[in-house]
């Protein structure tokens, strides 16, 4: 996967099929975007866009990288400016026709794979963790659980809604270095 210009970016990318909360935790998240990502050839660090007891989702990317840095989908058309511009707490707006694809190359928005329109994160608006909102620490699936969500369909990546974690939602993943 090469870049025309040589700019450096930032992928965001999501996993090729909905997962419930109930992800055998932050490491079994972080190993399906790994995974998923040597699948298609990409050779950046990819981690999963979610906050867990450990982590709030913010610090994910190298702090170097945060400010200047543009987040691009698959195809390397931009979704944001930096890293940090997903974190203005404005719940990080989607531009509008912003297209995100799966590892194999699906748009999550228009395809059937993802019936659920809405992503996980865990967190704040600012990307901080949201304690009683990630699904145990993204191990369990029980329909009483809740973990924080947004839906695409109101144009933001960071959207406040508790979900239960029964549901089978777009797991985002962050290449997190350039």
């Amino acid at each position: 996967h090469s870049h025309r210009d040589f700019q450096p970016v930032l992928h965001l990318v999501a996993l090729n099929a909905p997962l419930s909360g109930g992800m055998r935790g932050i490491r079994g998240a972080d190993f399906q975007c790994f995974q998923q990502a040597r699948a298609v050839g990409l050779a950046g660090t990819f981690r999963a866009f979610l906050s867990s007891r450990l982590q709030d989702l913010y610090s994910i990317v190298r702090r170097a990288d945060r400010a200047a840095v543009p987040i691009v989908n698959l195809k390397d058309e931009l979704l944001f400016p930096s890293w940090e511009a997903l974190f203005s707490g404005s719940e990080g707006p989607l531009k509008p026709g912003a297209r995100i694809f799966s590892f194999d190359g699906k748009d999550v928005l228009r395809h059937p794979t993802w019936p659920q329109k809405s992503v996980w994160h865990g967190s704040d608006p600012n990307g901080r963790r949201l304690t009683e909102s990630y699904c145990e620490t993204w191990r369990t699936e029980a329909p009483s659980a809740t973990g924080q969500a947004s839906s695409l369909l109101g144009g933001r990546l960071l959207g406040q809604s508790a979900a239960s974690c029964h549901h089978a939602y777009i797991v985002l993943c962050i290449e997190n270095s350039f």
